[in-house]
């Protein structure tokens, strides 16, 4: 009789397939917060939805055909950028709140830091070398 191993099994049935990228991260972020929602308002459709995402979230971590999950994965990523970098500028915006104004140049759309005095002044964009006045109040 062969000596069954459990964790060679499991080795080999792993082999070749995806695993887990940020867009399945992300969709089982989202089932979870269904879950909760549902919870509070005991609704099937909120259920459903929920095993809809878990069950493509699983099926895409046990695929084989990686070079279509890392389509979909860069697909994910190139829609999420802005809203990734909205939340960076706000967070760095409230950790520098108190020695720091934020100014965006009218013509690239750059966020640029600035002190926090007072006063009107000249700023020069750091991307397109634009200058423009900024009024500082508080």
């Amino acid at each position: 009789m062969r000596n069954f191993n459990f964790r060679e099994k499991l080795t080999q049935f792993a082999r070749g397939r995806y695993g887990v990228d940020q867009l399945n991260t992300t969709l089982m972020v989202l089932a979870f917060i269904l879950i909760i929602l549902d919870a509070f308002f005991h609704t099937s459709f909120i259920s459903l939805i929920a095993l809809i995402i878990i069950s493509l979230s699983i099926f895409r971590t046990y695929s084989r055909n990686q070079s279509k999950r890392i389509r979909e994965n860069q697909k994910f990523l190139n829609l999420f950028k802005p809203v990734r970098k909205f939340f960076s500028i706000q967070k760095m915006k409230f950790r520098e709140r108190k020695t720091k104004r934020f100014r965006t140049c009218p013509n690239c759309k750059v966020v640029i830091r600035t002190s926090k005095k007072r006063g009107t002044r000249v700023l020069t964009c750091p991307r397109c070398k634009t200058e423009f006045k900024a009024h500082i109040f508080l």
